[in-house]
């Protein structure tokens, strides 16, 4: 399987095409932030110290939520193409055992997002502080790192979900695009949620990937919110991180980051499940 993973990341690595495709989404989302986002956020809460801190802060957790997102999809593009050009045909018909040739794959997929998620994370620091921001702290970034592993994993399990439907590249790659298109508002990216209508906050809180993103606003937006709302009211604070997706709640009841670590936990093992019992109806039909 260690074999097969190394093939996958030489061959995803080695199409810079496909690279930039599968961070295209992640490319607009910037472009979107840095041409004119950026300045309505900044100038809706105008008078607070810090607020370009904290609302760099807020973008680049919610990049760092979809960059696993686009890349799975990339990465999983080579599947596609196997089968596509049949390929796995060969494989199947080599010693290789099939559980072997899709753990292939899924450790490729994850591999790819953890290192892409990464390299976008030393970019934002990079733009960050070149913004006159700060620099996470040590334990913070490995919360962070932590958070890219957990959600790369749970993400590349739902991308797997969709992908084991698709025999051909051009559907394929038709799905890559609603979704690298889609991605950034059903996760609460492009608008704070709090903007958005009820029925469309309740469709982002049951997201799961959504949930990623939360915890990945927890971390890097603490320290901004402590400068931005410094000596504030509680009430403040608090009307605030709904508005902006850093916590959610249903009713009266908050999600806490061990409910939001169980929700993309449960989602990564029932999707991977859902996606091998697909995979094995399709090979009995």
């Amino acid at each position: 399987m260690i074999g097969f993973t190394k093939r996958n990341l030489k061959v995803f690595f080695k199409d810079k095409t496909s690279v930039f495709f599968s961070l295209l989404s992640v490319f607009i989302i910037i472009g979107l932030y840095m041409l004119f986002l950026g300045d309505v956020w900044v100038s809706s809460f105008d008078g607070l110290e810090g607020v370009r801190y904290l609302m760099d802060s807020w973008i680049i957790a919610g990049l760092l939520t979809v960059t696993s997102v686009t890349t799975a999809m990339g990465a999983f593009g080579i599947m596609v193409e196997d089968r596509t050009k049949k390929i796995n045909k060969d494989f199947i018909s080599s010693p290789i055992k099939s559980s072997s040739l899709m753990g292939g794959y899924l450790l490729a997929a994850v591999i790819i997002g953890v290192i892409m998620s990464i390299v976008a994370l030393i970019l934002s620091e990079i733009y960050l502080v070149a913004k006159g921001g700060e620099l996470l702290s040590l334990l913070k970034m490995l919360q962070v790192l932590g958070l890219i592993v957990l959600g790369t994993v749970t993400n590349v399990s739902i991308v797997f979900f969709v992908v084991s439907f698709f025999q051909s590249a051009n559907a394929f790659a038709t799905a890559s695009t609603i979704i690298g298109t889609l991605i950034g508002f059903i996760t609460g990216i492009y608008l704070p949620i709090g903007q958005l209508p009820d029925s469309v906050q309740t469709v982002i809180k049951c997201f799961p990937v959504s949930h990623a993103g939360a915890m990945f606003r927890q971390v890097m937006m603490e320290e901004p919110l402590a400068v931005t709302f410094r000596g504030a009211p509680p009430e403040v604070v608090a009307e605030f991180k709904q508005l902006m997706g850093v916590m959610y709640q249903f009713g009266d009841t908050e999600v806490t980051p061990a409910m939001s670590i169980a929700i993309l936990v449960v989602t990564a093992i029932v999707f991977y499940g859902l996606s091998i019992l697909n995979i094995s109806r399709k090979k009995r039909g």
